[in-house]
């Protein structure tokens, strides 16, 4: 048995209308999930899997909920070429309040603008709860998505993180385009 806490002000959305979203996790997965809205306990069934990876996939999608993302996006990792990623603020400007603060804003922008072009160049999915920052993601651009947000919150300038970004993504295209 496996177990995820998330917040419990997501563990409606991770319910669902009518229980919808639970329901369509467990009709995919064909793993149970028990959710205790009392504390935020998720507890995921490990007996009879037919698919050793699809316990990781349920305990990603239910992280994701947890973290902010609506269920459609969070529902992509059941796909074998997206992944999902955490970042912990406090890890890297501790626990002050106004340190984790000015850090979020860094990677939110002026009206959401360096999350939409962050989004927008590694055609990922980026959600900011809490003190968390969450990537949804192709596996082969997702490791550029982690070292930008790692930049951005590391200190580097955007413009600098942009050009990392372009460079990064326009190699990879290169490289699926025309392997070697």
């Amino acid at each position: 048995m496996r177990y995820v806490r998330i917040p419990q002000e997501r563990i409606a959305v991770l319910i669902g209308p009518e229980g919808k979203v639970k329901k369509e996790i467990e009709a995919r997965s064909k793993i149970p999930i028990n959710i205790d809205s009392e504390i935020g306990e998720i507890t995921i069934e490990e007996q009879h899997i037919q698919d050793p990876l699809m316990i990781f996939k349920v305990e990603n999608i239910v992280r994701a909920i947890g973290r902010g993302f609506s269920p459609e996006h969070a529902l992509i990792l059941f796909n074998d070429t997206m992944d999902f990623f955490l970042f912990d603020i406090h890890e890297y400007v501790g626990k002050k309040r106004s340190h984790v603060k000015r850090v979020k804003a860094r990677v939110i922008g002026r009206n959401g603008k360096t999350k939409r072009v962050l989004e927008d160049l590694t055609s990922s999915y980026i959600s900011i709860y809490g003190h968390t920052i969450a990537v949804i993601g192709d596996i082969a651009d997702i490791d550029i998505t982690k070292k930008a947000i790692d930049k951005l919150l590391s200190g580097s300038k955007h413009a600098t993180v942009y050009r990392f970004i372009e460079k990064n993504m326009k190699e990879l295209r290169l490289q699926r385009d025309f392997p070697q």
